[in-house]
């Protein structure tokens, strides 16, 4: 219910994730009535792979997360996180409140032992691929001990999803030499060489981008102003390519000789194939699709929260904790 677009998106989009994965069942949480209609609509209603499990309350995108998890406790949200947590279902998928979202499943279904903080995790895009990051944005003051859990649970999640063999972890910092950037950051690449991880270094900014390393580590303060940057600037190249090929009679030309190149440039910077962001770090899988998310984000949001189900990354996340952490930090 969730999201700025609700039931029209997510209805379609469930649709279309059912389709690459004909044996999964999807709960529909939220107002019975509204649902219904849209079932109908698509002419899915008599499909058993769609179950409604009605919710009378809904969460405001602008809603305090306090103010939800106290008041709305039947809320789609506050709903789905306890499916989960009673095992009906493999993850959660919300469009829904970030804060909201990560307050209630943070209640709900408690973190691993040894993670003391979940953290918001996703693939970017890269020029080898894609890279992890993580957090971007549940965590806004993080310290040292806190990066350190975020890095096994980003290696965790690019061994486990992306099948790479001891994956490298970065650091995010103002620069790659050891002496640049604040005690913190210090103090978290000390703590990562002390550990069995495959730990590269500092990465800076401009690297984030390059691929050189599987997973980025930062502050969620400073990965969420990264990625909401990165956005703009994709927004902003956009623009101007568009522009630039409107100007006059020869460029519009030059626009549609070029047009396969520019939707090759588009795919690969779609934001809608990266769309679904693990709140990694709990007791079972929940996925923040951006509010805005169209019919293949959402989908795509929902393919993430099968395959972590699949690979089971909460439960190999607690065994790699078990190990890599035992003894080093408190």
């Amino acid at each position: 219910m969730g999201g700025d677009n609700g039931p029209q998106v997510v209805i379609p989009a469930a649709i279309r994730a059912l389709k690459s994965h004909p044996n999964v069942t999807l709960i529909l949480v939220g107002d019975q009535d509204i649902l219904k209609t849209y079932l109908e609509k698509h002419h899915v209603q008599n499909d058993e792979r769609f179950v409604i499990h009605h919710a009378s309350q809904q969460v405001a995108m602008d809603e305090s997360p306090a103010i939800a998890l106290r008041t709305k406790k039947d809320s789609s949200m506050r709903v789905a996180i306890n499916l989960v947590k009673e095992g009906t279902a493999a993850a959660c998928v919300s469009a829904g409140n970030t804060g909201a979202l990560m307050a209630t499943a943070r209640f709900v279904l408690k973190t691993l032992p040894g993670i003391e903080r979940p953290a918001i995790v996703s693939a970017l895009p890269t020029m080898k691929g894609h890279s992890y990051v993580l957090d971007l944005g549940a965590n806004v003051d993080s310290s040292a001990e806190h990066l350190v859990q975020f890095a096994v649970m980003g290696s965790v999640l690019a061994e486990v999803i992306e099948g790479k063999t001891n994956p490298t972890i970065g650091l995010l910092n103002i620069g790659s030499e050891e002496i640049k950037g604040n005690e913190r950051v210090k103090e978290a690449a000390r703590l990562l060489s002390a550990i069995d991880l495959n730990y590269y270094g500092f990465v800076e900014g401009d690297g984030l981008y390059r691929g050189d390393v599987d997973v980025v580590v930062c502050d969620g303060f400073v990965g969420n102003v990264a990625l909401k940057a990165s956005e703009g600037v994709i927004h902003m190249m956009r623009h101007f390519l568009r522009q630039s090929f409107s100007k006059n009679i020869f460029t519009k030309i030059a626009g549609l000789i070029a047009l396969p190149v520019l939707k090759h440039f588009r795919d690969e910077l779609d934001p809608r194939a990266y769309n679904g962001a693990n709140l990694i770090g709990l007791q079972g899988i929940v996925i923040k699709s951006h509010g805005g998310a169209d019919e293949i984000g959402y989908a795509n949001a929902i393919t993430i929260a099968i395959l972590e189900a699949e690979k089971d990354v909460p439960n190999i996340i607690s065994k790699h904790l078990e190990t890599l952490l035992e003894g080093h930090i408190a």
